[in-house]
């Protein structure tokens, strides 16, 4: 790319992505650290009310205990349920995922049934029933505060799942936009690699030559910029084959074109298939460079037939065939375009490897475009027998 214009364009596109990719990195990662931190924060709740129901728990059954007084057990268990229940409050009131949340919902209607529990055993106790309040508190009560502890494990489990889901996406984001400004940044320097300039461009560029001087010397300017003999050869001879195909009037002119067509083309053998646009099966026609014996012997193509002419029919595009070094002769199979659809092809076996030529492909073009202009003014009962031109 030698624009100077356009070399800032793409450069400061450039800085414009890599911009935005920084920050996006760096808002991604700040936002990452405040939910690592929140998630910490909600950990270190969780792991304390888990540690005062297991206290609650204890201090329950201490009711019953021997050598234990519940002039003290009783306001300790009083306090820790207030705190478990303040602490799961402010727990579900935090934002936190819906899984979480739940699970907190839960663990504070368990810890509500806990309070319930835990004034039955004591109505027992100041009723003199030790018994009865040992059996409440040691299945209903302690089941109680295992279950809230358990509960409030699972929502700091469901809290952790979602902070995971959540950092996946993000990271995902970032590996998104980070592999975009590399792939531009990448893109944009291979295009800034400076192209070698062509030894005429350079020879201007030297000497100092503006435009306007080379137009005003037209011996310089044809000298740099006309085509090859050999491309000027081409171009000639197509343009008399297009003023001849639009005055041939029988197939021995036609054959006679189709010959000229095989030596602009280097081309050992060309011919002419012939189907219709509903898709009838290719018949060969006319032909040069082969006896009227084995073009008699050439069989018709069907429009699904895997092969080069078949592939041409059907899809109405160019097929070339390559060479092999002591093998076959490369081809060319160029489409017969009607207004309708495809009609024929015209297949050319080239020899040196002359099927990869350009001047020889838009040359098997141009001949089967006249085709077409040929074939659809020719009445069905009009086309003729498949004939082998003479060489």
């Amino acid at each position: 790319m030698r624009s100077r214009a356009a070399r800032l364009i793409f450069g400061a596109a450039t800085l414009v992505a890599i911009g935005a990719a920084s920050f996006l990195l760096f808002k991604t990662e700040q936002q990452l650290a405040t939910m690592k931190s929140t998630l910490r924060a909600f950990d270190v709740r969780t792991r304390e009310a888990t540690d005062a129901l297991a206290e609650l728990r204890v201090g329950q059954q201490a009711y019953v205990a021997e050598g234990q007084g519940i002039a003290y057990w009783m306001p300790k268990v009083t306090t820790l349920h207030e705190s478990v229940t303040a602490t799961l409050t402010a727990l579900r009131a935090s934002p936190v995922s819906g899984g979480a949340k739940t699970a907190l919902d839960e663990a504070a209607a368990t810890v509500g049934e806990f309070g319930s529990i835990d004034r039955r055993a004591r109505d027992y106790i100041n009723g003199g029933q030790n018994l009865m309040a040992a059996d409440v508190i040691f299945t209903e009560g302690g089941e109680a505060a295992a279950t809230a502890a358990r509960q409030v494990d699972t929502a700091r489990s469901a809290e952790h799942q979602a902070f995971d889901l959540v950092e996946a996406a993000l990271r995902g984001k970032e590996m998104y936009a980070a592999g975009g400004a590399a792939g531009l940044a990448v893109l944009v320097l291979l295009l800034l690699i400076p192209i070698p300039r062509a030894p005429g461009q350079a020879e201007m560029a030297d000497t100092g030559l503006s435009i306007r001087s080379i137009a005003l010397q037209p011996s310089i300017a044809k000298t740099d910029a006309a085509p090859t003999s050999r491309q000027a050869t081409v171009l000639k001879a197509a343009a008399s084959l297009a003023t001849d195909f639009g005055r041939v009037r029988d197939a021995d002119e036609m054959g006679r074109l189709l010959g000229r067509t095989a030596t602009l083309m280097d081309a050992s053998g060309v011919v002419v298939w012939l189907g219709n646009a509903a898709g009838s099966d290719l018949h060969p026609i006319l032909a040069h460079g082969y006896s009227a014996q084995a073009l008699s012997r050439m069989p018709p193509v069907p429009r699904s037939a895997d092969n080069a002419a078949g592939n041409a029919y059907r899809t109405g595009q160019m097929q070339i065939v390559l060479s092999r070094p002591g093998g076959a002769a490369g081809a060319i199979v160029a489409p017969i375009l009607a207004a309708d659809g495809c009609i024929g092809a015209l297949s050319a076996e080239v020899q040196g490897g002359g099927e990869a030529s350009e001047s020889a492909q838009a040359l098997a073009t141009i001949v089967a475009a006249h085709l077409a202009g040929v074939l659809v003014e020719t009445p069905a009962t009009a086309v003729p027998e498949p004939k082998a031109a003479q060489g």
